[in-house]
């Protein structure tokens, strides 16, 4: 569970949300208005905040510069907002996410995991070894291993396979690797996964034509799997 703090005007829409994260585990406070988000951030210390762009009294870029000169909490921008520009204008103020409405509350909770994994703050057993099948995976040692012999991954490659190993069997899309492993949000390659995956695919032993841990999914993404004896 996170304690949340979500900025949003709209009543509806923060409702919705409220109860959204809060079937998901989380601890949700709201604040409806820019000044009352800066407030509550400072006074209830969240573990991340939830920011709509288009606030009644500060735009949600000013409320970034202001909250980023007394908070390091990682904040995720959640708008309708989808130009390229601004997109880039609120990452370079110091939100750590983009996502654009609408979208699903599973999309959402994803992102928040993610950025809180990224800052340590997801609890306890986050740096646990991740294990599938004959594959085991040390985040915190940044050390990976198959049937007991080691893995020569370069960086990428272990970031990688680390954040498909804590999703096992789940079906993860190119553009969320490329946001959550390369750190783009809002543009970048689909061939940049690709051949990494091609590459990650030959160290596990295995190809696309032949896979076994890393199966793609057409028109989807790719997950990985415990192939069985």
């Amino acid at each position: 569970m996170a304690r949340l703090l979500l900025i949003e005007d709209d009543p509806a829409v923060r409702s919705a949300l409220i109860r959204a994260l809060g079937e998901r585990g989380h601890a949700v406070s709201s604040a409806a208005t820019g000044m009352t988000g800066l407030r509550a951030a400072v006074d209830e210390r969240p573990q991340l905040v939830l920011l709509d762009l288009g606030l009644p009294d500060l735009d949600g870029y000013e409320v970034i510069r202001m909250l980023r000169a007394v908070s390091e909490v990682p904040v995720i921008v959640a708008t309708a907002r989808d130009d390229e520009s601004e997109i880039a204008r609120v990452l370079d103020a110091g939100a750590d996410d983009y996502l654009v409405k609408p979208f699903r509350a599973v999309q959402l909770d994803a992102r928040i995991r993610a950025v809180l994994r990224r800052q340590g703050g997801d609890g306890a057993g986050a740096d646990r070894p991740l294990v599938v099948g004959a594959l085991r995976v040390d985040p915190r040692g940044r050390e990976a291993s198959l049937d007991g012999r080691p893995l020569d991954l370069r960086p990428r490659e272990f970031d990688l396979l680390c954040y498909l190993a804590a999703r096992p069997g789940e079906v993860v899309s190119k553009r969320e690797l490329l946001t959550e492993v390369w750190q783009v949000p809002y543009g970048g390659a689909d061939k940049t996964v690709d051949v990494h995956l091609s590459w990650l695919r030959s160290k596990l032993g295995e190809s696309a034509q032949r896979p076994r841990y890393l199966r793609a999914v057409r028109g989807v993404g790719v997950k990985i799997v415990d192939p069985g004896p």
